[in-house]
């Protein structure tokens, strides 16, 4: 522009930077200067003097209603200004924006129970398979819509972390970089959670790393979510607080995030005391001294549990179908029957040796062992044969070395928390401390142990090579029983068998290849896989029509979906009674339309099968008054506040059956009167 040519009404840009400004007044200056009075876009008035070279800068706007422009790129940023404020018009946006269908508990969870709470801190605890993972992709997705979430890191078992990658993918177009150990290492920055805005971790990979915790710290966060939260554990032991590592994680990722949630399907194990420390993590002031609170406390501002007997469809029919349990009793045969009298009379020997021990350490390590070698003695002539002869040849390894008098430093916190570690990680320390802790403090002492090892192998590898197996002769029962796994086309029911072990599911695998003739009829699943390697076999079990039976360890008790099965045996029960409903979720989930069936193999005539049938037996009349709910108190099973691990080792050690269950009648009326 001439500075002659600006008069007042015209519109000119670069008068004001990035805005157009309308001319309300000039006064010039002489002939080389000029005072331009304007008003901005917001309508805001200002002055400014120019002279001839800056006035040339101006450039006029016109506006021209020619419609000649690109429409493709008119509807495109149309587009993006009306899906910016969409969520305004439309609630359930993340909904539409999603490759799901979600189910009215899942809407209900995310836009009536977490959404309208700001900040967010909440566990989200419904039953295994009701989709945990649905609700927190749409929550993720809805929060990011509404620019409330743009950085977000999801905790998880090192197990899960590609399946949550790609659930948020697939299903929700959410891209997580997943943080391995390298990765965190080798960051550019020096601090991979600075660079990375949606990032998956596993948890034990943060909790049992203070350098990358540092790298944590310094970090801030608008959601973090903890998967399989349960794992962060605290107990009261004393008059003090033993926190695990997982826990003080959890306590540190509350203080950098503005949401915390966290999702577990076993909130409770059984101590009202030790569940109010779990929701401390959400709240830390409202469950601060959780030893002292009496009365039970109100949670269902701050958490959702749903029951799968609860859970209906839009059309308020049941979403999923009926669930049956079933026991099945066996007796040992001679053979079986003396070697397990023979094992569990080391085993008691071995702990009531562990108990004089003064060292701490030591007596929880050799307790432990002692409690690995009874479960493997109940699983298979196998696993026990294998573990006795194991445990044998390290101990005269470690006689031999004179290193068996070196007491083993082990965290208090293994035992406790074991049966949490990823199955693999389990496995390994496990099958470490069946083989080498030992009571024994003198060379005298060590030969002797090892001479009755040496006895109870022999006896072993007799019951294992005889094949006096009553336990795999009732499963074999099972399987060649025309109408228990036969479809009416002729082709066989797909079925999972759970074992706790390894060398039993090693066995088994074998056993079930022989009777069916055909090695390809049976897959496994077992710690020392990967997430691709388990999800292979996940695949060959949902679509090859000739793979019909699925072994597995624990590893398959957490993020696998199989409901295209909907028969499932406990070849062994486990300790924790909450892995039950774990198990049992597998095939009972969202998508499963039979009637699941589940059968519990037990031995009668052995201490632990006794204490696991009372369980069992009592579960099933609890049946009727708690409305199908047999599950939902399984965390809550205790006697004396004991859970029934401890009642298990009690029962071996002492043989006394019937006095753990004494209080079970009040127990159950107590559970009755609360449900009704």
């Amino acid at each position: 522009m001439k500075l002659s040519s600006s008069s007042v009404g015209q519109k000119v840009k670069n008068l004001v930077p990035n805005q157009i400004v309308k001319i309300i007044a000039v006064s010039f200056i002489g002939d080389e200067f000029i005072k331009i009075t304007y008003e901005d876009e917001s309508g805001t008035p200002g002055n400014l003097m120019l002279s001839s070279e800056q006035a040339e800068e101006l450039v006029e706007v016109t506006t021209s209603w020619d419609f000649d422009a690109n429409a493709d790129s008119f509807r495109l940023a149309s587009e993006a200004y009306r899906i910016n404020f969409a969520y305004l018009f439309e609630p359930y946006l993340a909904v539409q924006a999603s490759l799901i269908e979600p189910l009215p508990h899942q809407i209900s969870a995310v836009y009536e129970k977490m959404l309208v709470r700001q900040p967010l801190r909440f566990v989200l605890a419904d039953d295994p398979g009701a989709g945990k993972t649905i609700m927190t992709g749409l929550l993720i997705k809805e929060l990011n819509i509404r620019e409330d979430v743009q950085r977000c890191l999801i905790v998880c078992p090192g197990t899960l972390v590609e399946q949550w990658q790609d659930e948020l993918r697939r299903k929700f177009r959410l891209n997580f970089d997943i943080l391995t150990g390298e990765r965190i290492r080798t960051a550019a920055s020096g601090n991979v959670f600075g660079e990375v805005n949606f990032c998956i971790a596993s948890m034990d990979l943060l909790a049992r790393n203070e350098d990358i915790q540092e790298k944590l710290k310094s970090t801030d966060w608008d959601l973090i979510v903890c998967d399989e939260a349960h794992k962060m554990t605290a107990t009261i032991q004393g008059n003090e607080i033993r926190r695990t590592n997982r826990f003080k994680l959890g306590e540190e990722l509350r203080q950098i995030t503005r949401h915390f949630l966290l999702l577990t399907a076993t909130p409770h194990n059984g101590k009202d005391a030790d569940f109010y420390l779990f929701m401390s993590l959400i709240d830390p002031d409202r469950f601060e001294g959780a030893k002292r609170i009496q009365n039970p406390v109100d949670v269902s501002d701050i958490m959702r549990r749903l029951v799968k007997e609860d859970l209906l469809t839009f059309e308020k029919k049941k979403l999923f179908p009926e669930r049956r349990a079933y026991t099945v009793n066996y007796s040992l045969s001679q053979q079986e029957t003396e070697l397990y009298k023979s094992v569990t009379d080391y085993v008691a020997d071995g702990f009531n040796r562990a108990d004089r021990l003064d060292n701490d350490s030591k007596r929880n390590s050799v307790g432990f062992a002692m409690t690995i070698l009874q479960r493997r003695l109940a699983s298979s002539p196998q696993a026990i044969f294998k573990s006795l002869e194991r445990r044998k040849n390290r101990l005269q390894k470690d006689l031999r070395d004179k290193t068996f008098s070196k007491a083993n430093v082990v965290s208090s916190e293994i035992f406790d928390d074991c049966e949490e570690y990823p199955s693999g990680e389990s496995e390994r320390l496990e099958n470490e401390l069946a083989e080498r802790e030992t009571s024994s403090s003198t060379k005298e002492e060590l030969r002797r142990e090892i001479e009755t090892l040496r006895q109870l192998t022999d006896t072993a590898e007799k019951v294992f090579f005889s094949g006096e197996d009553r336990k795999w002769q009732e499963l074999a029962e099972l399987l060649q029983t025309p109408d228990f796994f036969s479809k009416s086309n002729g082709t066989r029911e797909k079925l999972i068998i759970f074992t706790e072990h390894r060398d039993t599911l090693e066995y088994l695998q074998e056993k079930i290849s022989s009777l069916f003739g055909r090695n390809e009829n049976v897959v496994t699943i077992h710690g020392g896989m990967n997430y691709r390697e388990r999800h292979k076999v996940e695949e060959q079990f949902r679509q090859d029509k000739n793979v019909v039976v699925l072994v597995a360890t624990d590893a398959a008790g957490e993020g696998i979906n199989l409901q295209n099965a909907h028969l499932m045996i406990n070849y062994d029960l486990p300790w924790n009674p909450n892995r039950l409903e774990q198990r049992f979720g597998r095939i009972h989930r969202i998508g499963q339309r039979e009637v699941c069936h589940l059968w519990n193999l037990v031995a009668v005539d052995t201490r632990e099968g006794q204490v696991f049938l009372r369980l069992l037996e009592k579960l099933i009349n609890e049946r009727t008054a708690l409305g199908g709910k047999v599950f939902d108190i399984l965390g809550k099973i205790s006697f004396d506040n004991k859970p029934l691990r401890e009642l298990l080792i009690e029962a071996i050690r002492y043989a006394t059956i019937r006095k753990l269950f004494s209080d079970w009648t009040a127990l159950s009326i107590k559970v009755s009167t609360q449900t009704n």
